[in-house]
C-alpha cells in the first residue's frame, strides 16, 4: 500500500527548452524559497519527465532558471533512484572516466558519447530544505553529473570535441525539431513566477 503520493501526479507537463535556448545556457540562481512555489515546480518537473520518459529533468529544462533537478534513474546494477535536488552542488566525481551514450530532454532522439566518471556525489536540499546527500555509481553518475551540469548552463553537447560534436551539431541540424531550436512552445509557463498557482 502506497503511504505518499506519486511524485507528478499532482503536476503539470510544461514544454521542454530545446538546444540553444539561452536559458539552457545560463547558470541558474539559488532557490531562496521553500515554498508552495517550489513543491509545485518539483511535481511539475516530475510530470514533465516522466511524459517525455526521461530518467532526470533541470528546472531550466521548463524554462526555469533556478537549482533544482528531479530522477527517477537506474544504475547499472538496475538498482531505482528517485528523487530530487534542490541548490545541488557536485562535491565528488571521481573513479573511472567512461565515455558512454548519453541523451537529453532537450536534444530529442540524439545521443553522443560523452566523458562521465563513474562515481558521483550531489549534496543539496529536499523541497522542504532538509540537507540531502545523493551518491551515485554507473549511470546514475552520469545522470547525476548531467543535470547538475545543466544548472550549471552547461549541455552535454559543450563537454564533446572533435568529430563527436561536429556529427552531434549536424544531427541536430536534420533532427525534425530543428525549426524549433531558439523557440519554446509558449503556453506562458516560461513568463510565469514561481509563486503563480
Amino acid at each position: 500500500m502506497r503511504n505518499r503520493p506519486i511524485p507528478g501526479s499532482s503536476g503539470r507537463v510544461r514544454p521542454v527548452s530545446l538546444f540553444r535556448d539561452p536559458v539552457l545556457h545560463a547558470p541558474c540562481e539559488t532557490v531562496t524559497d521553500f515554498g508552495p512555489g517550489l513543491h509545485r515546480l518539483v511535481e511539475d518537473l516530475f510530470a514533465t519527465m516522466y511524459a517525455a520518459r526521461g530518467v532526470g529533468l533541470a528546472a531550466n529544462q521548463v524554462g526555469v532558471g533556478l537549482r533544482v533537478f528531479v530522477y527517477d534513474c537506474p544504475d547499472d546494477e538496475d538498482v531505482r533512484h528517485l528523487g530530487h535536488l534542490v541548490n545541488p552542488r557536485l562535491v565528488e566525481a571521481d573513479g573511472v572516466e567512461l565515455r558512454g551514450p548519453e541523451g537529453c530532454l532537450s536534444l530529442p532522439g540524439l545521443e553522443a558519447g560523452t566523458p562521465r566518471y563513474d562515481r558521483a556525489v550531489v549534496e543539496g536540499f529536499t523541497v522542504t530544505g532538509a540537507p540531502v546527500r545523493v551518491e551515485g555509481t554507473g549511470f546514475f553518475a552520469r545522470c547525476l553529473q548531467h543535470e547538475t551540469d545543466h544548472l550549471d548552463g552547461v549541455v552535454y553537447a559543450d563537454r564533446l570535441t572533435g568529430l563527436r560534436r561536429t556529427r552531434l551539431l549536424r544531427a541536430v541540424a536534420r533532427s525534425p525539431w530543428a525549426s524549433r531550436i531558439g523557440s519554446r512552445p509558449d503556453d506562458g509557463a516560461a513568463a510565469r513566477p514561481l509563486t503563480d498557482p
